[in-house]
């Protein structure tokens, strides 16, 4: 971080802070979305603390799977403090204002988080696979030493790819325009305020970014083709089950978060792509980060038993 504090100061830009414009400019709107997100916020915090906690208290809920969820509420917990409440700030002020050495600190601590959080899945995929094709093998296979590694290359890679957006970001020149169209510090929106050239930042984003996708699904799908593959030739319906069970609330936690996260990005270069990305980006900031608990503890029978156990304890 210090590197990036220091970049930051070098930097030479006439502009020393920017406006958020939020997701709104209607007046007769701000309250109900200050309320609807103020809920959604509070649920996220709430939703992701509680699992956190009824994993690190169940020692039942001590295995690879639930080390993966840990982390991956952890995530979602962390990466929606860095611009919820700077959003809900937009709708209650006239102004919302953020200086420019904060905006690149939201924008790399924004960035290393959902990077992370895209490797994590990868890591849970992979999991999965493992648990399902090779049981014999699983607790050797997912030690707790392989488990804190991917977990530790995780973090890694979402750091490395923060540097290196928040890096091509901090080397950009802002002359007049400093009104971002979106509700934080997002790589896209900056760009179009920037008075010189983005080739390099539009070239590096799509190597960064395209190569993580391509690697993270690749992955994915290699484990749930080979899943799928084991399953067919399961002849017991309770193993299919099971199986199905295990993967089903992964699988729904990957197609909210990539699909989600493709309708932000795809095709980002016009002015009106831009502010149609801005509302899809709420799905895979907002949302994901509010039902991923859910989706954890509702499709979970180990959960709500652990749920039911802790509230036992709770109440005696």
């Amino acid at each position: 971080m210090r590197v990036l504090t220091q970049m930051t100061m070098e930097n030479d830009s006439s502009v020393s802070e920017f406006i958020l414009m939020g997701l709104t400019d209607q007046a007769e709107l701000r309250l109900p979305l200050f309320v609807l997100f103020l809920v959604n916020y509070t649920a996220t915090v709430i939703g992701n603390l509680s699992l956190m906690n009824l994993i690190y208290l169940n020692s039942n809920l001590h295995t690879p799977m639930y080390f993966f969820i840990f982390n991956l509420s952890f995530i979602d917990f962390c990466y929606s403090l860095v611009f919820t409440p700077k959003m809900l700030m937009s709708f209650v002020l006239e102004k919302n204002t953020i200086s420019f050495r904060g905006c690149m600190t939201q924008l790399f601590f924004f960035l290393f988080f959902v990077n992370s959080e895209s490797y994590v899945l990868t890591a849970m995929a992979y999991d999965r696979y493992v648990a399902i094709c090779q049981p014999l093998l699983y607790k050797v296979v997912m030690s707790p030493k392989i488990c804190c590694l991917l977990i530790f290359v995780s973090y890694l890679m979402g750091f490395a790819c923060a540097m290196v957006h928040t890096g091509c970001m901090i080397r950009l020149r802002f002359c007049d325009s400093n009104i971002i169209n979106h509700y934080m510090c997002d790589i896209f929106p900056l760009l179009q305020l920037s008075c010189s050239s983005t080739y390099v930042n539009e070239l590096m984003s799509s190597v960064v970014v395209g190569t993580a996708i391509i690697v993270c699904c690749l992955i994915i799908f290699i484990s749930y083709a080979m899943i799928l593959f084991n399953i067919i030739h399961m002849s017991s319906g309770k193993a299919w089950s099971k199986a199905l069970g295990t993967c089903g609330s992964h699988i729904i936690t990957v197609s909210l978060f990539y699909g989600s996260g493709l309708l932000a990005y795809v095709k980002p270069s016009s002015t009106e792509t831009v502010a149609q990305g801005k509302f899809f980006s709420v799905f895979y900031t907002l949302l994901v980060p509010m039902l991923n608990p859910l989706i954890y503890s509702l499709r979970n029978k180990d959960v709500m038993l652990a749920v039911k156990k802790t509230w036992k304890k709770f109440m005696s």
